[in-house]
């Protein structure tokens, strides 16, 4: 089992994160995460932080304490901005990018994870610009978004951003995760998959 198992019907996305967390010439400091609902964005963007984190040889292996405590939300260098209200704020995205600012304690890099950046205000918009535009040397930016539609997020904080764009997975791909990871029948699995809507977890909670 690999951090990649979870990032349902994404080979093309996978191939790219992968690639980047294995080689430096592959890397940058600012990614952008875009999909519809339920193509599993931050499902993604922490499977590529746990890969980023990785001990082992071929980044990504799922079972080292890097990885495990990334998945696990528990890593001291993993910060995940989950937004409670409407909008982030700037104060918070200060605090956040100042903490992303100092070195590794643990791991490989310092990683911040922004999930619905599109909810970011003005003001953390730019503080966040800022450090995407002028990023510590082992700072990783994870931002993710239902779109990079200029309305949803900056352009100028776009521009900055290597995007990564997601689909609605496929109804064998979803069946399939059902069946390898939880267990389902392949009847159940694929009901669930065909009336999901292409969301993984909706799949989940009406075949359980």
């Amino acid at each position: 089992m690999t951090v990649w198992d979870g990032v349902v019907g994404q080979d093309g996305a996978v191939a790219v994160l992968a690639a980047a967390a294995g080689s430096a010439a592959s890397m940058t400091h600012a990614w952008l995460f875009t999909g519809p609902p339920g193509s599993g964005r931050s499902v993604a963007a922490r499977a590529f932080a746990a890969a980023l984190q990785c001990t082992a040889s071929e980044p990504g292996c799922g079972v080292c304490p890097g990885c495990r405590t990334v998945l696990a939300g528990t890593h001291a260098d993993v910060r995940e901005v989950i937004p409670e209200g409407l909008s982030i704020s700037v104060a918070e995205m200060r605090s956040l990018v100042a903490g992303a600012s100092r070195r590794p304690a643990a791991g490989r890099w310092q990683v911040l994870l922004v999930e619905d950046a599109d909810r970011l205000t003005e003001g953390a918009a730019n503080a966040l610009l800022k450090a995407v535009e002028e990023p510590p040397p082992r700072t990783v930016f994870l931002l993710c978004a239902p779109s990079d539609h200029p309305d949803d997020i900056a352009v100028t904080l776009r521009s900055r951003c290597r995007v990564v764009p997601l689909r609605t997975p496929g109804p064998a791909a979803i069946a399939g995760v059902l069946e390898r990871r939880d267990g389902l029948d392949p009847q159940t699995a694929g009901w669930a998959a065909a009336v999901c809507g292409g969301h993984v977890g909706r799949a989940r909670r009406l075949a359980t």
